[in-house]
């Protein structure tokens, strides 16, 4: 299991409509509106990180009004 966190910026006015677009996107767990330098954050579960950067790339990055992404990787737990 691969798990990432991607900080998201969005275009001026369009943070409400990536928001809602990312959370349909079946892959990300949650989605919460930040304040800051980034405007959302993004949790992704994924079987791998090949299937992490592609859902990075074809189903965040693709949407309209995302700018710039950056993207935190780790697993699931610590033992």
């Amino acid at each position: 299991m691969a798990i990432g966190f991607v900080l998201i910026s969005a275009a001026p006015a369009h943070e409400h409509e990536v928001y809602t677009k990312l959370s349909k996107v079946q892959e990300i767990v949650e989605v919460h509106p930040l304040f800051g330098e980034f405007d959302l954050i993004a949790k992704i579960e994924a079987e791998d990180f090949e299937k992490l950067g592609e859902i990075i790339v074809e189903k965040i990055r693709s949407i309209k009004g995302v700018i710039d992404t950056k993207t935190l990787t780790g697993t699931h737990s610590l033992k």
